[in-house]
This record gives C-alpha cells, sequence and structure tokens, in this order.
C-alpha cells in the first residue's frame, strides 16, 4: 500500500520537498483501504479524469458493490450507496486529504496528492496465492533442485549444475516479471476497468 498523510482540522497539504507517496501517513491509507466503498470511490476516480458528480460515483461504486450494470440498479440501490457516500465516506476523505469534495455542487475528485499516488490492494481480492507464499515455494523448491543436482540424486542428477542454476535463473526473473505486473496492472487502484475485488464475467 502507498503512504498517506494524516487529517488535520486544517486539511493542510504536505510539504514540497516530499515525495507524493509520501505525504500520506501508513496509519491513514490503512484507514482508508479498509473500507471496500472508499477503495472503490478511488478506483473509480482514478479512472475518470476531472470531478465526477456524487450520483455518477455512487452509482459507479453501486455497479460494483452489487456485481450489475449501473442500467440494472434499482432504485434502492442508488439511493443507499448514494447516502452512505453523502453523509459519511466522502467527508471523512476530504478530511484525510484523499479527495476534494463540494458537497454544494455535488462533486468529487482526487486530491492532488491522491491523483499522483498509487495504492495496492493484493491482500484483500481474496482466492489468489499471496506472493510470499508463492516465493516461500519457489525458494524450497530451488533448494531442493540443488541440493538434488549437486548430491546427484535422480531427476536432479539428468541435467548439470550449470542447467539447474539457469533454470532457476530465469524462473525467478519470470515471476518476478509476473509480480510486478499482476501488482502494477491488477492490485494497483484506477489501473483497470474494474477493481480487483470486482471479478470479470
Amino acid at each position: 500500500m502507498s503512504e498517506a498523510r494524516s487529517p488535520s482540522a486544517t486539511g493542510g497539504t504536505a510539504d514540497a520537498d516530499e515525495p507524493a507517496n509520501a505525504s500520506f501517513s501508513r496509519d491513514a491509507v490503512l484507514e482508508m483501504l479498509s473500507n471496500q466503498r472508499r477503495r472503490f470511490v478511488i478506483h473509480a476516480l482514478k479512472r475518470t479524469d476531472g470531478p465526477m458528480s456524487v450520483s455518477d460515483l455512487a452509482e459507479r461504486v453501486a455497479s460494483w458493490e452489487y456485481d450489475k450494470p449501473v442500467e440494472q440498479l434499482d432504485h434502492r440501490e442508488r439511493k443507499r450507496v448514494r447516502n452512505a457516500l453523502r453523509q459519511f465516506h466522502l467527508s471523512k476523505m476530504a478530511d484525510y486529504g484523499f479527495i476534494d469534495f463540494d458537497a454544494r455542487r455535488g462533486t468529487v475528485s482526487l486530491s492532488e496528492e491522491a491523483e499522483r499516488a498509487n495504492f495496492y490492494v493484493d491482500s484483500l481480492t481474496g482466492g489468489d496465492v499471496p506472493w510470499g507464499v508463492y516465493y516461500l515455494g519457489f525458494s524450497a523448491i530451488a533448494l531442493l533442485a540443488v541440493a538434488g543436482t549437486s548430491m546427484g540424486v535422480p531427476p536432479f542428477s539428468w541435467v548439470s549444475p550449470g542447467a539447474c542454476g539457469l533454470f532457476l535463473a530465469v524462473a525467478l526473473l519470470v515471476s518476478a516479471v509476473g509480480h510486478c505486473y499482476d501488482n502494477y496492472y491488477r492490485m494497483r487502484l484506477g489501473a483497470r476497468e474494474k477493481p480487483a475485488e470486482v471479478r470479470e464475467p
């Protein structure tokens, strides 16, 4: 996850010399991203150029929450999400500096800091093997392969130590590329049309 700034009574901005992702405190990011509805808000705004109306934003979020196209949402579903955004989530996100919320005009946009920052939800999607577990398994297999090749134990003895090392190096490179792709193009809020938590049909 990216880092985010702590809320303040004045809504002051971060120092200009700080990196974009360092303008938010970790606690603020965890607070914001702990709620799926707020994650969906950030995702929708990342996918939009300029401000969104609260009504359009609520429809987009409701569509993902109820897993149905916007045109199939009923009045109750739209109203439930719109009221929750107006009465709680948007003002809280504005207090934390993630969005600019104009309640009078009914428009929402990302703050400059949030626009520049990247937010990742790789531990929230469910069903996927965490990359840490993947690399733990990969390391165990690599150690077994190296030990088997060194001691001449079949089937590892069928390949040379050099070939074994080359294979493991290539496999690690492919895994790292896959990890980077997964993080940036699948788990980053705003990277895809739908949030990673919403399963594709």
